[in-house]
């Protein structure tokens, strides 16, 4: 694993900490609707408080493209982070210039500071060296602990890591730990579970896990395409003819490169995906013409589980069937349970991420009961791809 400093080997007290964060939340009508990523935040910000650092947050808030909308204002953040934290937290209408660095000069040791939405500045996302160097001026030392947010090269995650001596915070530090874990250096044997609609969204993922995991289960509207291109006939299921070919280049390449893959044997069919339809479990050569595909079977799920029960390390990227439907969250909510269990009892490393396996994962009840979830998303599945994340690279020591 590269090396990273960590919140170790940094001595906050009396400096001034610009801190990214993630707090690109989902809000509806004004509410904050999941507040996993300030929950995950909070250690960060209390070991810096504590330790006496002057705490400067900063991060983006969906998409105002340079422009200052009212409604993407990070100013409800504060109260919610204030909450999750214990102490005050502090606002500043603007994350650089006059209005900024006054807020930020009025900073005692111990206190928190929110500024405002740096993508209301066009350069943000253009990594303008102009607002990084106005980013630094702010602070002594940077800490990232936007893992999420690593994975694009933009000023306050990339260009101000350039100017200041930067750290990785403990959120941060826990994701590399994790990934590590998972694809660096891993205990084998690996097993991968990745599902999902379309091959031609994770043809890199595919494509990068085939040479580093041992087995490879392949599951979701994704394994019919696979299934199709060896010839079974799949009705109406929801497939890519035209990815046929790249299909089975990729059984081609994880052969050579002695990674099993494991597509279904049997298949949950129905008519329509709609709640409790009647359905009809069939082999993957007897799917009716009229039916689709929409869960993974009984025997599929046994086989996963028996590879699960010689693996030391699980990767977990998309769930087995459409899971939001019942009856087809079965295979998925079922795997989840022995993965769950393994970890709990048989020292399994389980590594999941992306937004439906994580909303996958807690409709089963298990995502406090994995070894580590990402709530990272897009950075984590570039990172599963093989891809260098710009805010990562930036914090990597000799």
């Amino acid at each position: 694993m590269a090396r990273f400093r960590t919140l170790d080997d940094l001595d906050p007290k009396g400096k001034r900490v610009l801190l990214r964060a993630d707090l690109n939340l989902p809000v509806k009508d004004g509410i904050i609707t999941d507040r996993t990523r300030i929950e995950r935040l909070c250690p960060t910000i209390r070991e810096l408080a504590e330790k006496g650092g002057r705490v400067i947050i900063c991060s983006h808030f969906d998409r105002p493209k340079g422009q200052r909308v009212p409604e993407m204002s990070l100013r409800p953040m504060a109260e919610a982070l204030a909450a999750a934290i214990g102490r005050p937290v502090g606002f500043a209408t603007d994350c650089v210039g006059p209005e900024a660095e006054a807020a930020v000069a009025a900073l005692r040791d111990g206190q928190v500071l929110l500024l405002e939405n740096t993508r209301f500045h066009a350069g943000e996302e253009k990594n303008d060296p102009a607002l990084a160097a106005a980013l630094a001026q702010l602070a002594d030392v940077f800490v990232n602990d936007a893992f999420s947010a690593a994975h694009r090269a933009h000023a306050s995650t990339e260009g101000v890591a350039r100017l200041l001596p930067s750290f990785a915070g403990r959120l941060m530090q826990a994701e590399l730990e994790a990934l590590d874990a998972a694809l660096g250096n891993p205990n084998r044997p690996v097993v991968a579970i990745v599902g999902g609609a379309k091959v031609s969204t994770k043809l890199e993922l595919l494509g990068n896990l085939s040479k580093k995991v041992d087995v490879l289960v392949i599951g979701g509207a994704m394994a019919n395409t696979f299934l199709a291109a060896q010839g079974h006939a799949m009705g109406r299921s929801l497939q890519e003819a035209e990815m046929h070919g790249t299909a089975l280049r990729i059984l081609e390449e994880a052969e050579a490169a002695h990674c099993e893959i494991l597509l279904p044997t049997d298949l949950v069919v129905a008519a329509a995906l709609a709640p409790h339809v009647p359905t009809r479990t069939v082999g993957v050569d007897a799917v009716p013409s009229e039916m689709m595909a929409l869960d993974v079977g009984p025997d599929t799920v046994a086989m996963i589980e028996s590879r699960l029960r010689q693996a030391s390390t699980l990767v977990w990227n998309g769930p087995l069937g459409a899971f939001e439907t019942p009856p087809f969250d079965a295979a998925t909510v079922a795997v989840a349970q022995s993965v769950a269990g393994l970890t709990q009892s048989a020292g399994l490393k389980s590594i999941a991420g992306g937004g439906d396996t994580v909303a996958a994962l807690k409709h089963a009840g298990v995502a406090e009961r994995m070894t580590y979830v990402s709530a990272a998303g897009g950075a984590f599945l570039e990172w599963l791809e093989g891809k260098t994340l710009p805010g990562v690279a930036v914090l990597e020591t000799a």
